[in-house]
């Protein structure tokens, strides 16, 4: 399968600190699921804010979706942004807005009405046991509710490439699991799946591909 997303030995640095990342060179193959582990502070956020297009590399090449992502034009950037649906740790939930208005989001800024989405957020949400905090504002959530509202949100346009920022380090076990259930029911229905985490257990449950960053460069495996 063709690669959704293709590090050349990129590099970052931030301002004229020491470079982030050095050489990293990876591939994301269409339909994959990856896990990316390392210590805290190898660059694990960093590279995926790369492959989000958060940020611009200080030197190598990023291609996404078989474009290079130094040659594209703002709309083109954004119109590959919407194929992408991103996990983060902070979650950036819009406080004014309701569980079940943030989830759904993504689906009315791209046009549909509510009567094509309604069902579905609404399944969605009691999958992630937020049946009966749909209407609650994101400053009245737990930690652990903030966390599943950010991953609903983000399958909910079934994108096809997911990243995710250590999504159950808010969540006990139990939820965890279910809620890698879902992001692997997500790549069952073809979307590429990138979880960066330091959960083994996490990695443990699927037999799927392990990256690691050490010394801002990575490698296939998990640490020995």
């Amino acid at each position: 399968m063709p690669d959704l997303v293709n590090f050349e030995r990129v590099a970052l640095r931030y301002g004229r600190g020491p470079e982030v990342l050095t050489d990293a060179t990876l591939d994301l193959p269409q339909g994959s699921f990856t896990f990316l582990t390392g210590p805290s502070g190898a660059g694990k956020s960093t590279l995926l804010k790369l492959c989000y297009l958060s940020l611009i590399p200080s030197r190598g090449l990023i291609r996404m979706f078989g474009r290079d992502s130094a040659l594209l034009t703002n709309p083109e950037r954004q119109a590959i942004k919407r194929r992408i649906g991103v996990v983060l740790q902070d979650f950036h939930l819009i406080e004014h807005l309701s569980v079940y208005e943030n989830v759904a989001l993504p689906l009315r800024v791209s046009g549909q009405s509510r009567s094509t989405y309604n069902a579905d957020v609404v399944e969605l949400l009691q999958w992630v046991g937020l049946g009966h905090r749909m209407q609650a504002l994101p400053p009245t959530l737990s930690g652990g509710e903030k966390q599943r509202c950010a991953i609903a949100r983000a399958v909910i346009a079934k994108p096809d490439l997911l990243i995710a920022d250590e999504p159950t380090g808010n969540v006990d076990p139990v939820i965890g699991r279910r809620l890698l259930r879902l992001f692997s029911e997500m790549n069952r229905m073809g979307a590429t799946v990138l979880i960066a985490t330091h959960d083994t257990h996490l990695i443990d449950e699927l037999d799927a591909r392990v990256l690691r960053i050490e010394e801002g460069r990575v490698f296939k495996g998990k640490s020995q």
